[in-house]
């Protein structure tokens, strides 16, 4: 693939970006380079020669980091993959299933373990001293990314208070509006034009004004529930083609992945400077992105495939009968959710990471 002007604007709308020089077709003959988005661990997997290493064994001459433009709109990764420009996305199992349900030709390489209450709570301005509580949202103002955790995990939340959100199907007791933008949901919240919204702290966007005592958290999803165990997953989802085509390419990248998180795990001040450094971000900044619960990028994965379809099946079910007015028109096969999951990278498969015997530095 020759790289030209709408590649490098495509490149910086990527999540995890891959591209692909001369036009390889099997498996013998990898992509010449290779580009990833600029993220916490890719940082230190690059910093720590671990990109260059197992990439190099693959047969990757060059790996580059992308830093994503700061506009960036939920879901633009997607888009990306579905147009054959990007070969790697990460999203959280949710909207990456309605990515899948739209039409786009991806299968799940890697995905996380359950999450948990911490990753995407309920939060409202610091200085709004008149929402306290979850319950104290009814007939307030809501604004978040539809296709994101910034929806599922207040879905949930909402709805087992007895107070909903607002959908296209029906009015709730919460009014909400559509917000792509991270900071611009942000500023909506600082600025009263909304009442609260719901994100990932160790996200770049929420993690400073939340140190800076900005934001009031109110509620979070329920260890039992349905975001927790299934919906607020992450996954690394590629287009069909690229991980038939060159498998041994998808697991140097989650070997990379694998390693870069033993490393800072183990090595926290360490990967903090580096954080900062390549994201210029503060180092309090950088740390807490490492060791804050609702973290991501340092998740364990879900080694089985079998529990990863279990996980997908039982996020679409509980989903669709509380009214997720998506869903309901955009179902997937038990078949379509078996092939979404890839299963040569996940346990027994021909290129797991999982039993791996690997160097960790």
């Amino acid at each position: 693939m020759k790289t030209n002007q709408r590649w490098f604007m495509s490149v910086l709308l990527a999540g995890v970006v891959w591209s692909f020089a001369g036009g390889a077709n099997a498996e013998d003959k990898p992509p010449e380079s290779i580009n990833l988005q600029l993220q916490t661990w890719t940082a230190v997997a690059e910093a720590k020669g671990i990109l260059r290493e197992e990439f190099g064994k693959a047969g990757v001459k060059k790996v580059n980091l992308i830093a994503q433009s700061s506009g960036e709109l939920l879901g633009a990764e997607s888009a990306a993959v579905g147009g054959g420009t990007l070969a790697f996305a990460q999203r959280m199992i949710y909207p990456a299933f309605v990515q899948k349900a739209n039409g786009i030709p991806a299968v799940i390489v890697w995905l996380s373990e359950a999450s948990n209450r911490y990753r995407t709570p309920v939060f409202v301005s610091a200085a709004n001293k008149n929402i306290n509580t979850i319950a104290d949202l009814e007939g307030k103002k809501f604004g978040s990314s539809r296709i994101s955790c910034y929806w599922s995990a207040p879905f949930e939340i909402l709805n087992n208070a007895g107070i909903p959100l607002d959908s296209r199907l029906k009015q709730g007791r919460v009014r909400y509006t559509n917000i792509e933008s991270p900071a611009v949901a942000i500023q909506s919240l600082l600025s009263g034009e909304t009442d609260a919204t719901a994100g990932h702290l160790a996200a770049s966007h929420f993690t400073s004004p939340y140190l800076q005592g900005k934001f009031k958290l109110i509620g979070g999803p329920a260890d039992s529930g349905a975001y927790v165990n299934y919906a607020g997953r992450v996954s690394y989802f590629a287009h069909r083609d690229f991980a038939a085509k060159y498998p041994s390419v998808v697991k140097a990248f989650l070997l990379s992945r694998e390693r870069a998180r033993a490393w800072a795990t183990d090595h926290v001040d360490e990967a903090a400077a580096i954080i900062a450094k390549a994201m210029r971000v503060p180092e309090d900044v950088a740390k807490f992105q490492i060791t804050h619960l609702g973290q991501w990028d340092f998740m364990a994965g879900e080694p089985s495939a079998e529990a990863a379809r279990k996980a997908i099946k039982e996020f679409q079910k509980w989903y669709v009968e509380h009214g997720d007015d998506i869903l309901i028109d955009r179902r997937l096969s038990d078949a379509q959710i078996n092939e979404f999951i890839d299963g040569k990278f996940f346990v027994g498969g021909s290129h797991s990471i999982y039993g791996e015997k690997y160097s960790q530095y």
